[in-house]
Parts: C-alpha cells; structure tokens; sequence
C-alpha cells in the first residue's frame, strides 16, 4: 500500500500544483487513499519532496532534479524498486532481494541510488541482488523497510 501511495503522491505532483500537505492529502483521499497528515508529512520526507516555483510564480511539490539527468528529468528510484521486488529477507548482515525476471540489476541500481543506513555495498544479477549491510541490526532493519515496498496482493 505504502509503494502504491507515494506512486499515487507522484502521480499528483507531477499533474497538479499542490502547494500544501492539506491539498496533498485531500487529492490522496479524492483517489480513495485513507491517510493522515502525520502520514503524507512522512511520504513527503521518504520520497524526498521539495517545493519548487511553478510556471504560475508559486511553490509547488516537485521531485529533486538530479544532476546530470536526461531534460532535468525528476526520477524516483523506489518506483521502480517497488515494480521489481518479489520478496526479500536476511542473512547475519547480508540481504537477500527476489526481484521479477531481468529487473533486479535495475533495482539494484535504484537501490544504490538511495540513502540507506549502514549499506556498504551490493550486486546484481538477473533476478535477485545482495546487499551487504555494517550489521546484521541494519539488515533486519532494511529487510522491514524494503518489505514496505511489495505490494500484499502479489
């Protein structure tokens, strides 16, 4: 549910000038999502929003440009980390990523192109990546937060 909201919260920043969490939230209510402020002030954080001037000469939530990228095109790597992930778990500091067919070296990129804390490093193959963490603290902890990412209906 959570990858499905900050796609949906995506989804709205790029088509509509929201200025404010309150017209986030209502757009997100519009769209049959049941969330709180404390929620979406959390997505917010997690996708890395910021408010940049619109066209119309007001500040609006965008996507951070990266540098370097394509047109200034905004990208949000946990789409595509949310899309790949079948299944994930642990071992001591080193997770284990179960992605679909051929997207787990995309995912892997994602992944690397995200703040995680204790990561060391990590490495891909067709369809699953390992991640190596400082400890087996920060691999249980990572494993929770990427089992945010998969969908229950899979």
């Amino acid at each position: 549910m959570k990858a499905k909201r900050q796609a949906k919260i995506i989804d709205l920043i790029s088509r509509y000038d929201i200025t404010t969490q309150e017209e986030l939230l209502k757009k997100l209510q519009e769209e049959g999502f049941a969330v709180t402020q404390a929620t979406i002030s959390r997505d917010i954080k997690e996708l890395r929003l910021v408010k940049s001037l619109s066209r119309e000469g007001v500040y609006r939530y965008t996507t951070p440009q990266r540098p370097g990228s394509a047109g200034g095109v905004n990208f949000n790597y946990s789409i595509i980390i949310a899309e790949a992930l079948r299944q994930v778990d642990y071992a001591q500091n080193i997770v284990c990523a179960f992605c679909y067919k051929g997207l787990a070296s995309a995912a892997c990129a994602a992944f690397d192109e995200m703040q995680w804390n204790g990561f060391v490093g990590s490495l891909a193959g067709d369809d699953t990546f390992f991640i190596l963490m400082k400890s087996e603290e920060y691999a249980r902890e990572l494993c929770e937060e990427l089992r945010t990412y998969i969908p229950q209906n899979r």
